[in-house]
């Protein structure tokens, strides 16, 4: 197959990339960043990018926190969905599968599984839940459209440079303060697990699929600190601060950042991320899937590759 791939220069992309290329498949990537760029934005581009492909998988978006204006969420996720949309009916393109993400669920979803009713928290979350309607409307203007929707939960990995890594930064650097218990509950998500995920969409059938996807079982943030912690070869402080001290804190830097127009590591919404249960249900994705890897596979293979000189030392 010919496939087409948005966001082809980012993280999760050029892993998939790596699963697709496997196979056989011709790959056409989409991306700002890339030696021949293209703006989702731009109609006109994307559809001649688009020309001759059989799938376009669907993974650019503004996904960072605190990005400001907000309107970008919606600019980027929400009206570069529907420019998507429309690339592939000019081409006559049948089958997108995109990426959107468990954000489009309450902070709290209780485990939420794919017919949970969506309840966006953040701008992120409702601009993504814009571009699922998107994809939606795509599907019902011909019979033969077909689509897959997977919503991962975070995402880590070698080279990854997300919350997951900015945790093993600050612990490397002595900056980390555990905030809150630990012990809510993470579902996380193995690069090498998604791309391989991702890649087994193509050959789904049925008109239209929703997954979430997160490798199980999921950890308590104390379990997640334990394994960091070990592969780093470091002690871990007893010292946790009470989460309202943390968040009041977190607060103080959204402040300084409305003031200085700076973006600073500590956040109210990260806090209120970090201290709270984030799970979801991946039975579904899991039904027909095995990951190659586990969580602290994942892990440990990350510590390792991006922090090879701390660990040497």
């Amino acid at each position: 197959m010919k496939i087409a791939i948005t966001g082809g220069s980012g993280f999760i992309a050029t892993r998939l990339i790596q699963e697709l290329k496997s196979d056989g498949h011709d790959v056409v990537i989409i991306d700002i960043v890339h030696s021949n760029p293209v703006d989702i934005l731009h109609q006109d581009k994307l559809n001649a990018a688009c020309a001759g492909c059989d799938v376009i998988y669907h993974l650019a978006a503004a996904h960072r926190d605190n990005i400001s204006p907000v309107d970008e969420y919606y600019e980027v996720n929400g009206v570069g969905t529907q420019n998507v949309t429309k690339a592939a009916e000019v081409n006559g393109i049948k089958k997108i599968i995109f990426t959107s993400t468990v954000a489009v669920y309450a902070m709290n979803s209780n485990y939420a599984d794919e017919t949970h009713s969506p309840d966006p928290f953040n701008d992120y979350g409702r601009s993504k839940l814009e571009a699922e309607q998107h994809v939606k409307t795509w599907i019902e203007k011909s019979s033969d459209n077909s689509a897959v929707i997977v919503r991962p939960v975070v995402v880590f990995g070698e080279n990854n440079r997300g919350n997951v890594y900015n945790l093993i930064k600050q612990i490397v650097s002595g900056k980390f303060f555990m905030i809150g218990s630990g012990q809510n509950k993470k579902s996380m998500a193995y690069v090498g697990n998604v791309a391989a995920f991702l890649k087994t969409r193509l050959v789904v059938d049925s008109k239209f699929e929703v997954y979430n996807y997160s490798d199980k079982p999921d950890l308590m943030t104390q379990e997640l600190l334990d394994v960091i912690y070990h592969g780093l070869r470091k002690k871990r402080s007893s010292l946790n601060i009470p989460y309202f001290i943390g968040l009041l804190a977190g607060y103080g830097f959204d402040v300084l950042t409305l003031i200085t127009r700076k973006t600073f590591p500590i956040s109210s919404i990260r806090i209120k991320k970090f201290c709270a249960d984030t799970t979801v249900n991946a039975d579904k994705a899991h039904k027909d899937f095995t990951p190659v890897f586990t969580l602290g596979d994942g892990i440990e293979r990350m510590v390792n590759h991006d922090f090879k000189e701390y660990i040497q030392k």
